[in-house]
């Protein structure tokens, strides 16, 4: 059976931890669905773990990332190996509530290109972290919604789904750190498609150590920051911002039949 829905969780030696997280997302996924366990170093601590789940349970599967380190590149790697028409992105330290995988899976199977999970609208909530991530994050997501109008209070969250023909359209042109949610919610902006937001409860890692720096990732966030205060662009601008060559892909695809024909990397 195709999956439905692939789920991307990049990682990096969680060891033991990734079980608990790995269990509860098995257990509160009902679409048919893979779940891509990316790491970069075949040594990671994760990988043992994640091989001794897939014994067991066929949706799972640890991946090799040879895009380049980090979290960024792990994504990027991840969507590209998905066979699924919708990706979501999940972190493997149990923040994110696995429970609203196919709930997001679900908006974009109806039309959105982003699906957010917010911890910012009404019925959201943050619990714990970095009490100046936190508030940078608030500030920055609800600045985003009330004057970018991105379609989302919490545009820098990466608990989101994607339409995977549309990442592959627009490309990801991130490198480092996380910020490829908003990155995409950006894009999707400036491209006037349709991003909608589910109210999420964000819980602090119980387990483990984050491995986020926000000094490290800061520029990157900000780029993508002021990029989604522009002007509408059209795909073909889009692409040319980019730089790289693409290949039309022909009419009749799913995200085809969303009002556009879509564009892959060659």
């Amino acid at each position: 059976m195709n999956p439905r829905v692939s789920v991307i969780v990049p990682v990096y030696d969680e060891g033991g931890a990734i079980v608990r997280c790995l269990e509860r997302m098995l257990r509160e996924l009902m679409l048919p669905a893979e779940v891509l366990i990316v790491h970069d170093q075949p040594e990671d601590t994760t990988v043992p773990y994640v091989e001794q789940i897939a014994r067991t349970d066929p949706r799972v599967r640890a991946v090799l990332n040879t895009y380049g380190r980090g979290p960024a590149n792990a994504i990027r790697f991840g969507i590209d190996a998905a066979r699924a028409p919708v990706v979501v992105v999940t972190m493997a330290d149990g923040c994110d509530d696995p429970r609203q995988i196919d709930e997001l899976a679900r908006l974009v199977d109806r039309g959105v290109v982003v699906a957010a999970a917010s911890r910012y609208m009404p019925g959201g909530q943050q619990v714990g972290g970095p009490r100046l991530k936190r508030l940078m994050s608030r500030w920055a997501g609800r600045s985003l919604y009330t004057f970018a109008r991105v379609g989302t209070r919490d545009a820098t969250n990466s608990f989101k789904a994607y339409d995977t023909a549309f990442v592959r359209e627009v490309g990801i042109e991130s490198r480092t750190g996380f910020e490829i949610g908003l990155e995409l919610t950006a894009k999707a902006t400036r491209l006037r498609l349709p991003v909608a937001e589910i109210p999420t409860i964000w819980l602090d890692r119980p387990l483990g150590e984050s491995h986020f720096d926000l000094g490290r990732f800061l520029p990157g966030y900000l780029r993508w920051y002021f990029f989604s205060y522009g002007r509408r662009l059209s795909r073909e601008k889009l692409a040319a911002r980019r730089g790289p060559a693409v290949v039309a892909v022909p009419r009749g695809t799913e995200y085809d039949k969303r009002g556009t024909e879509y564009e892959k990397t060659a």
